[in-house]
């Protein structure tokens, strides 16, 4: 069996970090992004700011004016 990476997040069989997937709300995060509604869906904030990471949309949207 693969050891986990230092980080211990999950991995894919590729050995990449698995992203959240984009059905997930904003108010389901362990830490909602303040600048969307609730309601919005990780993958709509992945489009309007064009990043792919959770962590990276969050930096991204604390640009964003609301």
């Amino acid at each position: 069996m693969k050891e986990p990476g230092l980080d211990g997040r999950h991995r894919d069989n590729d050995g990449e970090i698995q992203q959240k997937r984009s059905d997930t709300l904003n108010k389901n995060l362990s830490r909602p992004i303040p600048q969307f509604s609730p309601n919005a869906t990780l993958g709509t904030m992945r489009e309007r700011t064009g990043k792919v990471s959770e962590e990276a949309v969050r930096r991204a949207a604390a640009k964003i004016k609301k």
